[in-house]
């Protein structure tokens, strides 16, 4: 797709707050670094809710202004935006951590999956009390297929392991985050992987109460929290809308496609390990993380077993 344009525009749909710590705060620096990297106009939108309706209105609002490529971040828009771009077609539309496509539409996933996969190993290998915890907010793709690869990445390395996993509703509830977390650590789990927003906050005050350790996701949470991060699965989930960026700048950018982008890019995906994490443990997992960017281990996406549920073991 050409623009008359001298000067590309690019704009975004964000869905929630900026200032999560976590998924929208990452897309909302990838807009940052655009604007800088590319010299591009920049406009965002955020606070928006995590629904069809919503979000549909927030990119028809965005594309009445025809920018040259309109970023839905996040693979809740998807649909949204799979609804709205046929309206626009002279603007470019990316969804990040999506899987549509079409005629003015591409999709950008950094594949989290394979870091929380390789979370999931290390927790597997690093628990001693043989139960692990997951807890996450809302059921959207990613989140998802992130928790299915942390449970194989446990299965993988502890098959003995009990996993209790938890989808809470909201990313952002750190009370919320903190009962389930208080849940699970009552029920044995002695590491937590936290794939939240803003609700990290309430996992981590449980953690540091009960003297358990915590993964991260998208960050690196063990600088901030030393005592409380074995690691994290490093995910930034914004890369897709700075590649989405580039591609159109240098006329790359292909309607119709998904750009995957794993483990081979360690900027975009990789575990990140607290210093006193044992050597054996990071020899396993690097050696896991290579066989998978050669193809040789596929990660699951796709889980079926039992769910934590806070409330019965009350």
């Amino acid at each position: 797709m050409t623009t008359t344009s001298t000067r590309l525009t690019v704009a975004m749909v964000l869905p929630g707050n900026v200032d999560d710590d976590g998924f929208v705060q990452a897309g909302d620096e990838a807009l940052s670094t655009i604007e800088d990297e590319l010299a591009v106009e920049t406009r965002s939108v955020d606070g928006v809710a995590s629904e069809t309706e919503s979000l549909s209105a927030a990119i028809s609002d965005l594309a009445a202004d025809e920018p040259d490529l309109l970023i839905v971040h996040g693979g809740q828009g998807s649909a949204a935006a799979a609804d709205v771009a046929p309206e626009y077609p002279d603007v470019a539309f990316a969804v990040t951590q999506g899987s549509v496509t079409g005629p003015n539409l591409a999709s950008y996933v950094v594949l989290q999956e394979q870091s929380v996969f390789l979370a999931g190993a290390a927790a597997g290998l690093l628990t001693e009390s043989d139960v692990v915890g997951h807890i996450s907010g809302i059921r959207v793709p990613p989140g998802l297929k992130g928790r299915a690869a942390y449970a194989a990445g446990v299965a993988h390395t502890n098959p003995d392991a009990t996993l209790l996993t938890t989808f809470a509703g909201d990313q952002d509830d750190a009370d919320l985050a903190r009962r389930v977390a208080e849940a699970q650590t009552e029920q044995g789990a002695d590491l937590i992987f936290t794939m939240l927003n803003a609700g990290r906050s309430g996992a981590i005050t449980a953690a540091d109460e009960h003297g358990i350790e915590l993964f991260g996701n998208v960050g690196t949470w063990y600088p901030e929290h030393p005592e409380t991060f074995a690691g994290s699965a490093v995910a930034d989930v914004g890369i897709g809308a700075i590649e989405a960026a580039r591609d159109l700048e240098n006329g790359d950018w292909q309607a119709g496609q998904v750009v995957k982008i794993g483990l081979e890019e360690p900027e975009a995906a990789r575990l990140s390990l607290a210093p006193d994490v044992p050597d054996d443990v990071r020899e396993r997992v690097d050696s896991l993380a290579e066989r998978i960017v050669a193809g040789e281990l596929a990660v699951e996406t796709d889980y079926d077993g039992p769910e934590f549920d806070p409330l019965d073991a009350e």
